[in-house]
């Protein structure tokens, strides 16, 4: 069975909803973390092919579950239509920000960037969160803008990376084509607790689970090994039935995963270097 089509990622959320899985966006999340449900908070950064992000919140949307989908403002343009579209049927809209990047690194402009853009996506949709976009390529980490502004005082609720406990939530991500993919991740990735809490049942803890496959997950679900709270991110574009699209995207993926490792390796590298 080929990974990372819609079919697949359809079977996984009914898998979720049979297990009693509560799916919800992360404003409601931030707002009431359900500490006594079973919970996913469906978070979807839409890097690129905004039309495949659609396909994906109306599969959800026959689900019955919603969540949030953040969105860029690439050459400050929108997919207004689009966004629409997600938004009416009860999907989040959030602010997918490149905007240090994009000021290559000066902050007082990555800061005005930031409300510019916010400012955009709001006259198509309500905007209560922000996440960084990765960037991996670039020098500059979108989260730094942050070390001497306060995105609250922009009605921003919250940030995954600053306003999610991963001590308490597992955070699995679709980053590098895999769901293992800290060896070719440059920033998506979380520091987390060995002693994340799985089924009180089992001695295992989540960090121990082998999860590269999205069926991985699944005979994880099924086995009652994955904890009560998990950031599921998906990123649309991976996720399609068309056999074309779906082997350009496993081979620029690839292509991708090589030149993220060798970069990796190399601030791995400096880093040690410089502790020495």
């Amino acid at each position: 069975m080929r990974d990372f089509t819609l079919n697949i990622l359809k079977s996984l959320l009914g898998e979720l909803i049979k297990a009693n899985f509560r799916f919800v966006t992360f404003a409601e999340y931030l707002q009431d973390p359900y500490k006594k449900e079973r919970t996913i908070i469906l978070r979807h950064d839409v890097d690129k092919n905004p039309l495949q992000s659609l396909r994906t919140a109306e599969m959800e949307n026959e689900l019955g579950i919603k969540g949030t989908y953040y969105f860029r403002v690439v050459k400050n343009e929108l997919p207004r239509e689009t966004i629409g579209h997600i938004a009416k049927m009860g999907h989040e809209i959030g602010y997918h920000y490149d905007d240090l990047n994009d000021a290559r690194g000066g902050e007082e402009n990555a800061l005005e960037l930031f409300k510019k853009n916010l400012a955009k996506l709001r006259e198509v949709a309500p905007v209560k969160t922000a996440c960084m976009h990765g960037s991996p390529l670039s020098r500059y980490d979108n989260r730094e803008l942050w070390k001497n502004f306060d995105y609250h005082e922009l009605g921003i609720l919250g940030e995954p990376y600053f306003d999610i406990d991963f001590n308490e939530v597992l955070y699995l991500t679709d980053t590098g084509r895999r769901w293992d993919g800290e060896r070719v991740s440059i920033r998506d990735k979380v520091v987390s607790s060995e002693k994340l809490v799985v089924s009180s049942k089992k001695k295992e803890t989540a960090n121990k689970l082998k999860l590269h496959s999205t069926m991985d997950i699944i005979e994880a679900l099924e086995n009652d090994l994955l904890p009560d709270k998990i950031m599921l991110t998906i990123h649309p574009q991976r996720w399609t039935d068309n056999v074309l699209l779906w082997t350009r995207e496993l081979v620029w993926q690839n292509i991708k995963n090589v030149i993220k490792f060798q970069k990796v390796s190399k601030m791995a590298k400096s880093k040690n270097q410089n502790g020495k």
